[in-house]
């Protein structure tokens, strides 16, 4: 047998193998619900910019009497 066949039937009873197991996901593969996908730094600078902006708008308008 050759190396590339042996390996074929090593991923094919890999993969049979897997097909029972469907569905019995062991705990530590399961996100948690406690990790956010952005660091609390980021999204604290991302509100800044977004509020900063904002209110930087608002008082150009204000200043400029609504013609901005």
């Amino acid at each position: 047998m050759t190396t590339s066949k042996r390996l074929a039937v090593r991923k094919v009873d890999k993969f049979e193998k897997n097909i029972m197991k469907r569905g019995a996901v062991p705990e530590t593969t399961t996100k948690k619900g406690k990790d956010y996908p952005v660091g609390p730094v980021l999204l604290g600078f991302f509100v800044f910019v977004v509020i900063g902006s904002s209110l930087f708008q608002i008082i150009r308008t204000a200043t400029s009497g609504g013609m901005a």
